[in-house]
């Protein structure tokens, strides 16, 4: 029986090496972590900790959404720069396609920025 007469076999392979290769790596470090650090559970390693300032009061604390959606603008501008680098850099050498491909990024950025603005993410209080 040779191996081109089953159509699907090479994907089962493929499918098992994959998995080995990401399962393989995590056994691998949870057999080390059992081995190399035994569990020893105590009071101090179950405190909280941060900073070296004992935990006062309850650690669930609530915080204000606007901080992570002014985060996230940030972050979207912040990337967009990295895009617009390499297209300022090579502008003189682009097609018109590159051309209107960069304008319409540019207007769904400012389509971005003014969403923001008008919503009053980007107003710090």
């Amino acid at each position: 029986m040779a191996v081109h007469n089953h159509e699907y076999l090479f994907l089962a392979i493929f499918l098992g090496a994959a998995l080995a290769f990401c399962v393989t790596p995590l056994a691998l470090a949870r057999l080390w972590a059992a081995w190399v650090s035994p569990a020893k559970p105590g009071v101090e390693k179950q405190a909280s900790y941060e900073c070296g300032v004992a935990a006062r009061g309850d650690a669930w604390v609530q915080f204000r959404s606007e901080y992570y959606l002014y985060g996230i603008v940030f972050l979207v501008f912040d990337v967009e720069a990295i895009f617009l680098l390499p297209f300022a850099v090579a502008f003189m050498g682009l097609s018109v396609g590159a051309v209107l491909a960069m304008a319409i990024f540019l207007l769904l950025l400012v389509e971005g920025w003014v969403w923001a603005w008008r919503k009053g993410i980007l107003t710090w209080q």
